[in-house]
């Protein structure tokens, strides 16, 4: 028989009954029933239960086991007495009766336990990653992750794409997050940096002649943590193809993103086809460019309803041509109570309040101040738009649109959750597209990118070449890019972009927001030359593995479906990282600490 096992903990069944066995593995549970000792056993394949009693060889170092020692256990496997099956078990027909055990590696008292889904503090849990990954959820959660990752290779190969793997020490970025710096000892007073993401190189790729890449990417980004983002480092699938427009990017990626979703969905239903949704209809409508489908409430422009109304306040405000109110349904909010609640809710979020209409059986009109100011009949105009009518509410924003929005999309899904509104059985996609390609910068009175500078303009090439910076400033700032963003559930899984492959119109782009060509090739030098050598027209995208796995995996937190994950604080509990290093190590690469006093 072999050292430590012939079976796993997960392995035994029926047809194993009168065998004898060997089984390795944690104690999750021990009970005495009686002065019969029963061990729940863990492996990472599963549980088995082991029984002592007094007639059994090894009953008295049974009765030594404490939870979490790794022991061997030999017996003979039996059926359970009648009526003590577990179903929820695949070992739940059987147990092992005990004739001899060995310990193997006996346990400390735990700082925490595995057995059970206590919510314990994040320091201990990181401190002690080694136990929390014994629990099930998180152990499920980790290995659902590697099915996933399995998944997405597999279907990326089926799709033609070619795995290639990019440097991880490189130069460093001057745009973007903060890069991490890792010190040369052969080039003093050089640094590399750990990349922030292959983009650089899977465009080079591409300019190198092959053509459908992708790679699982380890980026890292020196910024603050989120729930949704991993200080420090996270993984990303990674994608690149040459002579694509951005409707070739979207039919190779989605088929990719809705057949995994659908194979660990666990019968939640999946968007069929994603919807394409303009940047400005996103903000509009959900006042987010990452809007959560689920919930459908869709805001609505309702100024007329407002302008020149006794309701002097929106009244005056509409008098700013840039100025509108925006409307956030909410079906089933009719009342009071709930009204008044997101008013304090809007109070809370920092905001004067949130005013509101609400309809009600048996009064002409809606009901609430607002109602009262101006008039039935407005107030009626307001229903016939939105759909509305008895047992609904309607709240209102006001001002210029690109201020309040950042108000008016929390608000909207603050409604969608209050009101149960937001379907849970379901992952909803979509693409937003048609992002400015320019903003005004009203700090410098200046043209600026409004998002990625490299994205292709969605516009003629010679018209673009053609605009005058001085005379076209209306033109410029309606000139949309070929960025898209893909968004599950109201999270942002990746953006992307067809590329900006030729240099006439990348100097033409950072030269309308103001950078000469000494500051383009200064920053990004190296990637200009090789455009200028022959690029194909190109375009990618790079979904989140991390923000996959999360929302597979029913988590609101990445450290749910990390390994080893740093607290909020980008510190590494178990390993002790960051950490300082000798003297000796700081002279091998010339440095010098010129560390901060003290406070």
């Amino acid at each position: 028989m072999h050292r430590y096992r012939s079976h796993s903990c997960g392995s035994l069944r029926e047809s194993d009954i009168g065998k004898e066995v060997r089984l390795s593995g944690w104690c999750h549970r021990i009970r005495d029933h009686g002065g019969v000792l029963f061990v729940d056993l863990r492996d990472h394949y599963g549980l088995t239960q082991a029984v002592a009693d007094p007639d059994s060889p090894a009953f008295k170092q049974v009765e030594k086991f404490r939870s979490e020692w790794v022991v061997r256990i030999d017996g003979k496997v039996r059926r359970r007495p009648e009526g003590t099956d577990n179903p929820e078990l695949p070992t739940g027909q059987v147990e092992v009766y005990i004739s001899d055990v060995e310990v193997l590696g006996a346990a400390a008292e735990l700082p925490m336990p595995v057995f059970g889904d206590q919510d314990y503090p994040e320091e201990i849990r990181l401190k002690y990653r080694f136990l929390d990954l014994r629990r099930d959820k998180l152990h499920d959660n980790i290995m659902k992750r590697g099915q996933i990752i399995d998944s997405i290779r597999r279907r990326m190969k089926d799709g033609g794409f070619f795995e290639f793997q990019t440097p991880i020490l490189t130069a460093s970025s001057p745009e973007g997050a903060r890069d991490f710096l890792v010190p040369s000892r052969l080039h003093p007073g050089k640094f590399y940096a750990l990349p922030q993401a292959p983009q650089q190189f899977k465009q080079l790729i591409m300019v190198a002649g092959f053509d459908r890449y992708f790679q699982i990417a380890p980026c890292f980004r020196d910024e603050d943590a989120r729930a949704d983002r991993s200080p420090g480092e996270f993984y990303q699938l990674d994608i690149e193809m040459s002579f694509v427009t951005q409707d070739d990017v979207f039919n190779a990626v989605e088929p990719v993103l809705r057949g995994v979703f659908e194979e660990f969905a666990g019968g939640k239903a999946v968007t069929p086809k994603f919807p394409r949704i303009a940047y400005a209809d996103a903000m509009r409508k959900y006042g987010t460019d990452k809007p959560d489908l689920r919930n459908p409430i869709e805001m609505a422009d309702v100024s007329d309803a407002f302008r020149g109304s006794g309701f002097k306040i929106f009244a005056r405000i509409l008098e700013n041509a840039d100025s509108a109110v925006w409307a956030i349904p909410a079906p089933g909010g009719g009342n009071r109570a709930f009204c008044d609640r997101m008013n304090s809710w809007a109070q809370g979020e920092g905001q004067p309040g949130l005013g509101y209409i609400f309809w009600r059986e048996g009064e002409e009109g809606g009901a609430g101040p607002l109602a009262k100011n101006i008039g039935p009949e407005r107030t009626k105009q307001i229903a016939d738009q939105l759909k509305l009518g008895v047992g609904d509410a309607c709240f209102f924003v006001a001002g210029k649109p690109k201020d309040f929005v950042k108000f008016a999309g929390p608000a909207r899904t603050k409604v969608g959750e209050e009101l149960g509104l937001i379907k849970q059985d379901r992952f909803d996609f979509c693409w937003i597209v048609d992002f400015p390609m320019y903003e005004w910068n009203e700090e410098e009175k200046k043209i600026d990118f409004s998002h990625n500078p490299f994205s292709m303009p969605n516009m003629d090439a010679d018209e673009f070449l053609s605009l005058d910076p001085a005379a076209d400033a209306d033109k410029l700032l309606a000139i949309k890019a070929i960025q898209y963003d893909v968004v599950c559930n109201g999270i942002e899984l990746s953006s992307g972009a067809i590329r900006n492959h030729r240099p006439d119109i990348m100097k033409k782009a950072f030269a309308i927001a103001g950078y000469g060509e000494d500051v383009l090739e200064a920053k990004f030098g190296g990637m200009l030359r090789a455009l200028t050598y022959g690029a194909p027209p190109h375009g990618g995208i790079a979904p989140g593995i991390d923000r996959i796995v999360m929302l597979l995996c029913g988590e609101e937190n990445l450290r749910e479906v990390v390994l080893f994950p740093m607290n909020q604080r980008a510190e590494d509990l178990l390993m002790g990282a960051p950490s300082e290093v000798t003297a000796k190590q700081l002279r091998e690469l010339n440095i010098r600490l010129n560390l901060p006093e003290k406070k």
